[in-house]
């Protein structure tokens, strides 16, 4: 692997990378994205969902983002779970998650 895309990776290794906007980052090239989203991917494979999540927050990859998702609803991270299929625009996953999250709200103010 050239100098380069190390020097890339090694960016994600540290914690200064927390994204939480649904527009991919501009900074990176269509190369570097692939790139980073084939990490990203070997990452999440090996278990290593959080700097899986922070590649695919960066990148805008959707399916990443669903499958981080996935992982993080089965370990009952619903709302971290949400956040991620938002991100995603990945409706079929996140709008039952709202409903519940609107259940759980209307209880609360209802006194249920």
């Amino acid at each position: 692997m050239d100098t380069e895309k190390k020097d890339v990776f090694n960016r994600f290794l540290q914690d200064s990378l927390i994204k939480s906007s649904d527009l991919p980052s501009t900074g990176i090239t269509p190369e570097q994205k692939a790139a980073l989203n084939r990490k990203g991917n070997e990452l999440f494979n090996r278990g290593e969902i959080d700097t899986a999540k922070r590649i695919f927050k960066t990148t805008g990859y959707s399916d990443g983002l669903t499958r981080v998702g996935e992982a993080l609803e089965e370990k009952g991270k619903s709302i971290e779970a949400l956040q991620l299929y938002w991100l995603a625009h990945n409706k079929r996953k996140s709008d039952p998650l709202v409903q519940k999250l609107a259940y759980l709200i209307r209880s609360i103010l209802t006194g249920m």
